[in-house]
């Protein structure tokens, strides 16, 4: 029995192991593999006492596994939407990455030593190939003719390539913004001269007046005893004075250039207002102004008259100073060319002349007012085409009837106590404008002379006042692309012009505290275009 038993025990535990073994196996061929293992360096120092900071990265979607030599109690880490932390066993901690970013992992041991690591998450790499790609297809079918290379690293987008303009420049950034933040690497081909447009503005005016004056006035010098005057008052009458013993009776004429009649024998006179007035004013004016494609062109062809503009002081007195308007044919406009085609003007042409009629009187200088026509619109309309912009028909008529009372209502007799005056006023305005887009001269070609009636003095110099003919003209450089950014600060507006056309002047003081004495004193002020 002694002998059978060790021998009977070793065979149980060999077929003990060859039962349970197996499994064993088969779990170990079965099992996946492990995600890496990242190696903790040790402190330098006791793990107690001081804490250790690593770097960890990670990518979207994989995971890391980071082992300790002591057992842990807790971690914690900063922000769960980009990475997560799990402890799959006492010594051993799966790092996850969710989003690209950075974050913190703090890991407490047994002993009160500390963990800190720097966990950085960068993007997948197959989806970041997978953006490329839709990226490329998305530029490749926006833009089939462009050649615009694509690149990503760090969430950042790189745009490289030459692009025909800016709109596809701005295109290709919109569509490569939907990646992550865009660096525009791009070159854009130099556009051409812009196009020029020429306006030709017809401003056509007819003003035609009719005036008729009919009246008498009777003033007597001693007609049948009695000095006086008949009259409607319409028309300024005779004025008759009283005799004083010295001097017998004085008619004094307010106006005799009509019809004057006076019998001595019978101290009896009359002045007849008989008149027909025709007048006639027609204005033909044709500005014609180039400008750039978008730029505004303002056109002056007048002067600047003077007047008066009082300024009010503290001390109760006031400053007149004087100031200029300008008048004259005015041309404002902005042409833009649009997608389709047509020409889209904003136009505000002008015709102004001084009107002393409607003028007045200050300290005995006449200031005029101003007969304007003007028209501020905008229209659209093809190269070439033509468009009545504005319009203007006016028939006015006036008529003042004035009779002495009853007297004036006698048949026959009665029309030499009464007064008529009647004026008819007729007014036809029309303003045409016309844009094109023209080219510049070629050179060698015929430029546009005027006629003139009489000839200059011959030049004093002999001196050709141009640029000296017979040279080759340089051949046109030839400009390659540019980065985007230059072509853009190129085509910034540049400094707007500053016209030194209008004047104001010192004035002397009005009211009280006012000396007699007046001060003048000249000083441009800069005045923009408008």
């Amino acid at each position: 029995m002694t002998l059978r038993t060790p021998i009977l025990l070793s065979c149980r535990l060999v077929l003990v192991f060859a039962v349970f073994s197996q499994p064993i196996l088969q779990a170990q061929a079965s099992a996946p593999a492990a995600p890496p293992q990242v190696p903790v360096p040790p402190p330098s120092q006791p793990e107690s006492s001081n804490d250790v900071t690593n770097d960890l990265s990670v990518a979207v979607g994989k995971s890391a596994l980071v082992d300790f030599t002591r057992p842990i109690t807790r971690v914690a880490i900063g922000m769960a939407e980009i990475a997560e932390a799990t402890a799959v066993s006492p010594q051993e901690v799966m790092i996850v990455g969710k989003a690209p970013g950075n974050t913190s992992l703090i890991v407490w041991q047994q002993g009160g030593g500390r963990q800190f690591f720097n966990v950085i998450v960068h993007p997948s790499r197959a989806a970041a190939e997978d953006n490329i790609a839709s990226l490329r297809r998305e530029l490749k079918l926006a833009m089939p003719s462009e050649n615009i290379n694509i690149a990503s690293e760090n969430n950042l987008v790189v745009l490289r390539g030459t692009v025909k303009d800016l709109t596809d420049s701005d295109r290709a950034v919109q569509i490569a913004s939907t990646a992550g933040k865009v660096i525009n690497l791009l070159y854009v081909d130099v556009p051409p001269s812009p196009q020029q447009i020429l306006l030709k503005v017809r401003f056509a005016s007819v003003d035609r007046s009719l005036e008729r004056q009919l009246g008498i006035n009777i003033f007597s010098t001693g007609a049948a005893n009695t000095i006086g005057t008949v009259s409607t008052g319409q028309f300024s009458p005779p004025t008759v004075t009283v005799p004083n013993g010295t001097t017998g009776p004085v008619a004094t004429l307010a106006n005799a250039l009509q019809i004057f009649l006076f019998r001595p024998d019978l101290n009896l006179g009359a002045t007849i207002q008989a008149l027909e007035n025709q007048g006639l004013v027609e204005v033909l004016a044709e500005p014609n102004m180039l400008a750039q494609d978008g730029k505004q062109a303002s056109f002056l062809a007048g002067g600047e008259y003077p007047y008066p503009v009082v300024q009010g002081t503290s001390g109760g007195s006031g400053t007149v100073s004087i100031q200029f308007k300008e008048f004259g044919i005015r041309l404002n406009f902005i042409p833009t060319i649009t997608p389709r085609g047509t020409i889209r003007l904003q136009v505000a042409p002008e015709v102004s002349a001084l009107d002393f009629a409607n003028g007045v009187q200050i300290s005995g200088f006449t200031v005029p007012g101003l007969d304007v026509r003007k028209v501020n619109t905008e229209v659209e309309l093809g190269e070439g085409q033509s468009f009545a912009i504005g319009g203007l028909l006016d028939n006015r008529e006036n008529k003042t009837f004035e009779k002495i009372p009853f007297i004036g209502s006698i048949p026959v007799l009665g029309k030499f106590f009464q007064s008529i005056q009647k004026t008819r006023n007729n007014t036809e305005l029309i303003v045409i404008v016309t844009p094109e887009i023209v080219q510049p001269i070629d050179k060698g070609q015929p430029l546009p002379q005027l006629n003139y009636p009489d000839k200059f003095l011959p030049p004093n110099s002999k001196i050709p006042m141009n640029t000296p003919t017979g040279l080759a003209a340089a051949p046109a450089p030839t400009v390659p692309p540019m980065p985007v950014e230059k072509l853009i600060q190129s085509m910034q507006p540049e400094k707007q012009l500053v016209i030194e056309g209008s004047y104001s002047t010192g004035g002397y003081g009005t009211g009280a505290g006012a000396g007699a004495g007046m001060g003048v004193g000249m000083s441009p002020t800069p005045q923009q275009p408008q």
